[in-house]
């Protein structure tokens, strides 16, 4: 048994409904590999709602990095790129570089089947902002060049 001292009356109680589709400015706040049932291995993200209505909301998201179904991996890696892209970080050695790091989160909704109900889904990652591609370096010029390719 744990003492709570808890007041169910000085809080709101938690919502779990699906959001609605759209685009959701969200960061990842938490990040593990996990087995999956065919023993792959897959990266569960979690995601905070950052602003809006729906502020403080969590999602999350797996990427199947590890499957014996070599589409799943394209999947998993073309997501992962994404988000590496988005929030500015493209050569991570761990899932924390990714860490409270804002960026956009496009939400759809997973129909309900037999096994499961109604859920949200990630089906896309961008950056917060537009990125001006004549700002950034070309990804082909070697770092230390004195003039940027403009393009």
């Amino acid at each position: 048994m744990v003492e709570l001292n808890f007041n169910a009356n000085e809080h709101e109680p938690q919502s779990f409904d699906v959001l609605p589709p759209g685009e959701y400015e969200v960061c990842i706040t938490g990040s593990q590999m996990k087995p999956t049932k065919t023993g792959g291995e897959m990266l569960e993200l979690t995601l905070q709602i950052l602003s809006g209505e729906y502020q403080n909301r969590k999602l999350w998201d797996r990427l199947n990095l590890v499957n014996s179904n070599p589409e799943a991996v394209k999947i998993a890696n073309g997501t992962l790129s994404s988000i590496c892209r988005a929030v500015g970080v493209l050569t991570p050695e761990d899932s924390s570089e990714l860490h409270n790091k804002p960026l956009i989160a496009k939400i759809a909704i997973q129909k309900a089947t037999e096994k499961y109900d109604e859920s949200n889904k990630v089906k896309a990652y961008k950056p917060r902002e537009p990125v001006d591609e004549r700002t950034q370096p070309d990804a082909a010029q070697p770092a230390g060049d004195s003039e940027p390719n403009w393009g």
